[in-house]
């Protein structure tokens, strides 16, 4: 096959800019699909920067993928030329533990194959991701973007989407529940769409009081100012759920303080370590649960794609032309973007 153009990262200070690589031969049960939006996750500004200090250089990211299949291996059959498809976090896992039979492959037992910055399981060369012009995948690890859907707006659905679905769908969340959604970025609000589908009544917490308005419009019942003593204190042992999506260090003692007995606060937002230390009175006190949850198995976002076209739940979104990409980097650091950024991959051969 022919070379790939892509965006890259060469080292945690050298920002994107353009790159080739020679995509892998594909197999029997191989999809390959011409990528035609992107969504931008946090978690690709990490590893461009090397924040987890397990960065394969040149790294191509994006791991929210949207785009036709152009081919398929002689044992695909789920699939056909000229279907709209998308690509999550994963490419592929062992497909024989306990946690794949039952559809769970981000916790495989031997490791997710990640979209980028991975090492394919197969013939071990690298795994790039979505800020390319094609990728391929597994027939396993591709789902089917329903036609109602806007393709680029749903672009998000497959990082931001069930990352937040997945552990309200796994806790139950249903009419008579108090939720709590921390933070109003790309997965908040995303997380006040599902459970506001799901019945549930939904306060969004804040830190800024200009974002009271802007949290209503995104569907909230309420809004508590987490900066607010008072608005803190009022809301002591009121919520079911707490979904935390802060994906920066936070202090989590006063929300969990807010939790009813038997309450669960989780978390999505990948905060290593987690500081300030947690008190243990605050779960011993009142019975409650700290837990996390990681995206969703391959079934379940197929699930979640399916639920937005039927409740007509969208991402909200700016599109981006790839050339941009480093400055959009700098306003996500600022929390300025409503809510993701979308790459238009059409930009790509302009660049």
């Amino acid at each position: 096959m022919s070379d790939v153009k892509a965006y890259a990262a060469r080292s945690e200070t050298s920002g994107l800019s353009p790159f080739s690589f020679q995509p892998r031969t594909p197999r029997p049960d191989d999809v390959t699909i011409a990528i035609d939006y992107c969504g931008v996750c946090h978690t690709d500004i990490h590893f461009a920067e090397n924040d987890w200090g397990r960065t394969l250089y040149p790294v191509v990211p994006g791991h929210e993928i949207i785009g036709r299949v152009i081919a398929v291996g002689d044992d695909v059959q789920r699939f056909r030329v000229g279907d709209q498809v998308g690509v999550g976090c994963m490419v592929d896992a062992c497909r024989q533990c306990s946690s794949c039979e039952q559809g769970l492959e981000q916790y495989c037992r031997e490791g997710m194959t990640p979209t980028y910055n991975g090492t394919d399981r197969h013939d071990g060369q690298r795994t790039y991701g979505g800020y390319s012009e094609r990728i391929v995948v597994s027939d396993r690890f591709v789902v089917r973007v329903p036609d109602s859907l806007d393709p680029a707006a749903a672009a998000p659905l497959l990082c931001a989407g069930i990352t937040t679905y997945s552990p309200l769908k796994h806790f139950g969340i249903r009419q008579g529940h108090k939720v709590g959604v921390l933070g109003m970025g790309g997965l908040g609000h995303m997380g006040v769409k599902f459970a506001k589908a799901l019945g549930a009544e939904v306060t969004i917490f804040t830190r800024s009081e200009g974002k009271v308005a802007e949290a209503r419009k995104q569907g909230a019942d309420h809004v508590i100012v987490s900066t607010d003593p008072e608005q803190m204190a009022a809301a002591a042992l009121n919520f079911d759920f707490l979904l935390d999506t802060i994906p920066v260090h936070h202090d989590l003692n006063p929300y969990l303080e807010t939790l009813k007995v038997d309450g669960t606060h989780i978390l999505v937002g990948m905060i290593e370590p987690i500081e300030p230390t947690v008190h243990s009175r605050n779960l011993i006190s009142k019975r409650r649960i700290l837990t996390g949850s990681l995206i969703g198995g391959m079934p379940e976002t197929q699930e979640v794609l399916d639920f937005c076209a039927e409740h007509d739940i969208n991402c909200d979104i700016e599109m981006l032309d790839i050339h941009n990409i480093n400055d959009a980097y700098e306003r996500m650091k600022r929390g300025d973007v409503k809510y993701r950024f979308v790459i238009d991959m059409t930009s790509l051969q302009q660049a």
